[in-house]
C-alpha cells in the first residue's frame, strides 16, 4: 500500500501516549507498558529520526499516588494532583530512557505559549534545538498553573499543535483503541476498524463516541480534531492502540496499525501554521457561495463584499473563523477590521470602505498571507 510506504520516510515525529496507556485501573504507573514504549522511542532515535513525545499522565499519576478512585472536580485539585504526578512522572521517563541511553528533557506549556506569536517560537527553537542534540523532548501541558482559560485542552490537541510547531512529518496517537470505527466496538460488535482515512468528513466525525477512561479525559472527537489540525498543516497521523507499544515499529516496515489519517499536501510554514490553531478564535466571518469559490478554488483573499454574517467580539489583528453557510469551516485568518468597523462595510465593495469608515486599512478583510483554509 502506497501510503503506508509513504510513511516509512517519516523524519520528525511526535508520539502522543495518554493516560489510560500509561497506567494500571488503579492509577498506578504500568512499567512493563513504559519500558516498551520508551524502548521503541530510542530505536526510532538510534535510526536517525527526530522523536517527541508529548505524555499525559501528571493527574492519574497524582490520583494513583494519593489513592484516589475519581477526578476532582475543581481545577485547583488537580492542578495538585499534577504537581504530585509530573515529577514522579518524569522521574520514571528519565529512569527508563537513561537503560538505553537516551537523554530526555522535560518541556510544560499552556495555552499563553501557544497563542503568543513570541512565545510560540520561543518554544519552536527550544524543541528544535533539543532535537538537533538528539535529546527527546517530553511534552506536557503546565497542568500546575494553567486555569480553565489558559488550559490548551487534552492532550491530543495538544500534540497536534507540537505537530505543527516543529512541523512535523507523522503525528502517532497512542490510545485504548484500535482506531477509527464506523460505530463504538463496545456497543456495536459489527462495527469495523477504518484503516485509512484521506479526508475527514461529516460522515467520519459522526463515528467519533464519547468519553475515556476515568483517569484519562479524551474521547474519539478530540482524537479525530487532532487528525483534523494535523493533516490540514501537513502532517500525517496514525491512531492506534498504546496496548502493545511495540507494533510502533510496523508502521515503518510499512504494516498496516490502527486507522491513518493521510495528508494529502505539503508541510505548511510555521507562521501559517500558528496562524490555524495558535491564538484563540475571537469570532466567525460567514461568507456566501462567491467568496467560498473564491477562498477554496482559486486562493484568493476575502474582501467585505462576501461576507454575510458577523459574529464574536473581535479586534483588529484577532483570529477569526471563516464558515460557509452551512456552518462549516473554510479556514481561519487575521483580521485587518474590528468586528464594530467590520459591521458597517460586510457586503459592500472595496471602493466603498474609506467613504463608509473614513479610512482604510486594507481592501481585503482577511488577506491570504495571513489565512489558512482549514
Amino acid at each position: 500500500m502506497d501510503y503506508l510506504k509513504a510513511l516509512q520516510n517519516a523524519k520528525r515525529i511526535v508520539v502522543k501516549v495518554g493516560t489510560s496507556t500509561l497506567t494500571h485501573d488503579t492509577g498506578k504507573l504500568n512499567l512493563n507498558r513504559m519500558e516498551l514504549l520508551v524502548r521503541q522511542l530510542t530505536d526510532l532515535q538510534n535510526q536517525g529520526r527526530e522523536v517527541v513525545l508529548v505524555t499525559s499522565g501528571a493527574v492519574g499519576v497524582g490520583l494513583g499516588r494519593l489513592g484516589l478512585r475519581e477526578r476532582p472536580g475543581t481545577i485547583l485539585q488537580r492542578q495538585a494532583l499534577a504537581a504530585i504526578g509530573q515529577g514522579l512522572l518524569m522521574q520514571v521517563y528519565e529512569k527508563l530512557f537513561s537503560e538505553y541511553g537516551q537523554t530526555v528533557a522535560q518541556i510544560l506549556l499552556t495555552r499563553s505559549d501557544i497563542s503568543d506569536r513570541k512565545r510560540y517560537l520561543n518554544a519552536r527553537n527550544t524543541i528544535l534545538a533539543l532535537l538537533k542534540y538528539q535529546v527527546v523532548p517530553i511534552i506536557n501541558e503546565n497542568d500546575t498553573v494553567a486555569t480553565e482559560e489558559l488550559k490548551i485542552g487534552e492532550n491530543d490537541t495538544l500534540s497536534a499543535l507540537v505537530a505543527g510547531l516543529i512541523e512535523a512529518d507523522l503525528l502517532i496517537l497512542l490510545s485504548d483503541v484500535d482506531g477509527l470505527y464506523t460505530a463504538d466496538p463496545k456497543e456495536n460488535p459489527t462495527a469495523k476498524l477504518v484503516p485509512l482515512v484521506k479526508e475527514i468528513t461529516f460522515e467520519i466525525t459522526s463515528m467519533a463516541g464519547g468519553a475515556g477512561s476515568i483517569f484519562g479525559t479524551g474521547g474519539m472527537a478530540t482524537k479525530l480534531e487532532a487528525a483534523k489540525m494535523a493533516t490540514a498543516a501537513g502532517s500525517s497521523m496514525v491512531l492506534m492502540n498504546g496496548s502493545e507499544p511495540f507494533r510502533i515499529r510496523q508502521i515503518f516496515d510499512a504494516k498496516p496499525v490502527g486507522t491513518v489519517f493521510l495528508s494529502s499536501q505539503a508541510i505548511v510554514s510555521s507562521r501559517k501554521r500558528w496562524i490555524a490553531y495558535g491564538p484563540q478564535v475571537a469570532g466567525e466571518l460567514t461568507v456566501d457561495s462567491g467568496a467560498e469559490r473564491a477562498l477554496i478554488k482559486q486562493g484568493k483573499s476575502l474582501l467585505p463584499s462576501g461576507i454575510v454574517e458577523l459574529s464574536g467580539d473581535f479586534e483588529v489583528g484577532d483570529l477569526v473563523k471563516i464558515v460557509n453557510g452551512e456552518r462549516r469551516e473554510l479556514g481561519r485568518g487575521l483580521t485587518n477590521y474590528s468586528r464594530e468597523q467590520l459591521q458597517k462595510i460586510i457586503g459592500k465593495k472595496c471602493a466603498e470602505i474609506e467613504m463608509i469608515l473614513g479610512f482604510k486599512t486594507a481592501d481585503e478583510v482577511v488577506h491570504r498571507d495571513n489565512l489558512v483554509i482549514t
